[in-house]
């Protein structure tokens, strides 16, 4: 189902709430009449006194503006020496132009375009009011993720450590050519940077952390609380939050970032009349959020796993700051925060490794080293630092972001622990399937029977009711396809989104969900576990769920499939059954990982890969 863009808006509005509908009408009429606050881009730094007249201006607490959020260098001198390296080496990588953001090389890094797509070559609006911009479309941005992703200023954050890793001044020196090149052709509400808040609450983090990683070297002060152009983008990204955030249908992870952003720069960057109330309304946001995206279980509502990690990490990176600054979370926001690493440290592959369902889009919170094998290793491993691991936690090793942001945190202990790892989620329909340690290589399967997605528009789900995923020695068998882009190339975002898509069965040549977007569904599968078997270890050895995702067809259908794992025969059985008084076409679409080689041998596939010594 393709959409105009009324149609699209129209659908937007039918999911939203009396509230919600006043609410975006007060957020519209806002951005209208901010038009007086916009600020043209003028080629120079911009003084204070150099804004125009209607721009607003920042009132300091006082005169004396100092960063009081440093860290110990103990945090530093504690990383392992090849950590140590593999950040260096990223560092001189950035140094000689390159970098990689999302699969693509950069090769501008010396003096880089802020408003470049380099797949498309197109150049997103620089000048424009930000809320003209339409960021959806590919022909005015070009892949506008491409754009934002290196404006999130996180390869900033990876040469500010190499310089606290090394005392080497060429990576602050560089940092700093960054920084004030983007204040000056990114001032308030000009340009495609300005048109989201993810990324302004992202951009924050990274700030407030080259700010802290580059303590030390002697220009710090000159570039951050002496600089009034400095002064002025951070204290014009945190009124850019105060005013404009997501809210309603729209509040998934990106209010999460919003917070969190606002949050650790209104604590570290305390320098602004506006500051204490800041803080104390972003932590009440955040706090307030992070218990609304987890189930109980601790797995995230956007059913997108990726997006679980990225909110973990926000919150965690967030109430470290909270710690450091005196003014800790709630032990509430703090437990909740373990119960989602638990799940993460009970769903990952024998690889470390975890479930890829739903989108992702590789989001980070703060990125200090971004060679590390896997982000979910690191991600436990600075869990294991705050929290402590129990013991049926997989082993970590730590990189430089797990070394150095628990070093800001105060230990939490947990109060509240499972003794074991859990193999199903049953209030998010999550189920992973592994076969006994003693019986050879980790067969892996997740099987997903839970609700479609977060709040109305289950922005980030996919139409994957029943859909599997199988591994073997954390090697990719049968692949979830993943996202593929938000914006652009419409046919493959509908595939990759689709149930097709998603190595479980189609009927009638339609998707169990009704997309309305990219980022939008107009109507929710909802799919059930029927039953689950357990072998004497507790793990999950069968599973079977249902789907009413085709009850809408004439005749009506249900698809219901079972999944059985034997550790001992080395086997794992798929059975699909559909259930009508009728007859529909059906299709259904293995999706190989990309290390499988596949012969067709009569009616049967087989399929080759090799394991690692």
């Amino acid at each position: 189902m393709k959409l105009s863009r009324a149609g699209w808006y129209l659908h937007r509005l039918e999911k939203m709430s009396p509230s919600e509908l006043v609410w975006r009408a007060t957020d519209a009429t806002r951005k209208v009449t901010w038009t007086r606050h916009r600020v043209a881009p003028g080629g120079t730094e911009q003084s204070w006194e150099d804004l125009p007249g209607g721009a607003e201006r920042p009132v300091l607490r006082s005169a004396q503006r100092r960063f009081g959020s440093t860290l110990d260098r103990e945090a530093f001198t504690a990383v392992p020496d090849d950590v140590r390296s593999l950040v260096i080496a990223a560092a001189d990588e950035i140094m000689g132009g390159r970098y990689e953001l999302l699969g693509v090389v950069r090769k501008d890094m010396d003096d880089p375009d802020w408003f470049l797509d380099p797949v498309t070559g197109r150049r997103a609006p620089q000048v424009d009011y930000c809320f003209r911009v339409d960021f959806r479309s590919e022909d005015v941005t070009g892949n506008v993720k491409q754009v934002w992703e290196l404006s999130r200023m996180q390869h900033l954050t990876v040469l500010a450590t190499a310089f606290a890793l090394s005392g080497d001044e060429r990576y602050a020196r560089r940092v700093a050519q960054h920084l004030r090149s983007w204040w000056r052709e990114n001032p308030f509400l000009s340009g495609i940077h300005w048109t989201s808040g993810i990324e302004i609450g992202l951009r924050l983090i990274a700030w407030v952390w080259v700010r802290r990683l580059l303590e030390g070297w002697g220009g710090v002060r000159a570039l951050f609380e002496e600089n009034d152009t400095a002064l002025t983008q951070i204290w014009w990204h945190q009124r850019y939050l105060d005013a404009f955030r997501s809210r309603g249908s729209s509040a998934n992870n990106h209010v999460i970032a919003e917070a969190a952003g606002q949050l650790v720069a209104s604590l570290a960057f305390d320098w602004f009349e506006e500051s204490p109330r800041w803080a104390s309304r972003a932590r009440s946001l955040l706090e307030t959020e992070l218990r609304q995206h987890p189930f109980l279980s601790g797995v995230d509502r956007e059913m997108a796993f990726d997006y679980h990690g990225f909110v973990v990490e926000l919150g965690l990176v967030a109430a470290a700051e909270a710690d450091r600054a005196g003014r800790p979370l709630d032990r509430a926001t703090w437990d909740l925060l373990a119960r989602m690493l638990d799940v993460v440290a009970a769903t990952v592959d024998v690889q470390l490794r975890a479930p890829r369902q739903g989108d992702g889009d590789d989001g980070r919170a703060l990125v200090l080293q971004p060679s590390f094998p896997t982000r979910w290793g690191e991600l436990l491993a600075l869990g294991n630092g705050i929290f402590g691991a129990p013991d049926w936690w997989p082993t970590c090793p730590q990189g430089a972001t797990s070394h150095v942001v628990a070093s800001l945190a105060n230990r939490h202990p947990r109060r509240f622990r499972t003794s074991r790892r859990s193999s199903h989620f049953a209030d998010a329909g999550l189920t992973i399937m592994r076969s006994e340690p003693g019986h050879g290589p980790e067969i892996w399967c997740r099987c997903d029977a839970g609700p479609h997605g977060f709040l109305s528009i289950a922005a980030h789900a996919h139409a994957d009711a029943l859909a599997v995923e199988v591994r073997h020695a954390g090697i990719e068998v049968l692949a979830d396809p993943g996202t593929y882009c938000y914006q652009g190339q419409a046919p493959w975002r509908r595939y990759f989104r689709s149930t097709l898509g998603h190595n479980t069965v189609e009927i009638a040549g339609r998707d169990q969900s009704k997309s309305g977007g990219p980022t939008l569904w107009v109507r929710h599968a909802g799919s059930r576990v029927v039953e689950l078997g357990t072998g004497e270890d507790g793990e999950v050895t069968r599973w079977v769920g249902e789907h009413d995702g085709y009850t809408s067809l004439d005749p009506p259908a249900i698809h219901r499939r079972s999944v059985d794992l034997s550790s001992a025969e080395r086997r794992l059985t798929i059975v699909d059954r559909i259930e009508t008084e009728g007859h529909h076409p059906v299709r259904l679409a293995f999706h190989l990982g990309p290390d499988i080689d596949a012969r067709l041998l009569g009616r049967s596939v087989e399929l080759r890969w090799s394991v690692g010594n």
